[in-house]
């Protein structure tokens, strides 16, 4: 027995659809600019001797750009893009 999932062939719920509608109105480079600005916080903290408050701002880079990634994918392509133009037709 076949466990595949092919394009198209599961839909995405109302809730990810109305997440993707809002996020995708922020621009990518905001994502970039507040993984930036963490490291820089970060930076700040640690120079400031603030140890833990620096290390926990720190894993904050990695996130914001995960995010940025999955927005300009959903810009891009969409989370359901062949489903939604099969139902157009």
């Amino acid at each position: 027995m076949e466990n595949k999932v092919y394009r198209g062939q599961v839909e995405e719920d109302r809730f990810t659809g109305g997440i993707e509608a809002q996020t995708s109105q922020i621009p990518s480079s905001a994502y970039l600019g507040l993984a930036v600005g963490a490291i820089g916080l970060s930076a700040i903290c640690k120079l400031m001797g603030k140890d833990n408050l620096a290390l926990f701002i720190g894993q904050w880079p990695a996130p914001f750009l995960l995010l940025g990634i999955y927005n300009k994918m959903v810009k891009q392509h969409g989370s359901d893009a062949l489903s939604s133009s099969n139902r157009a037709a």
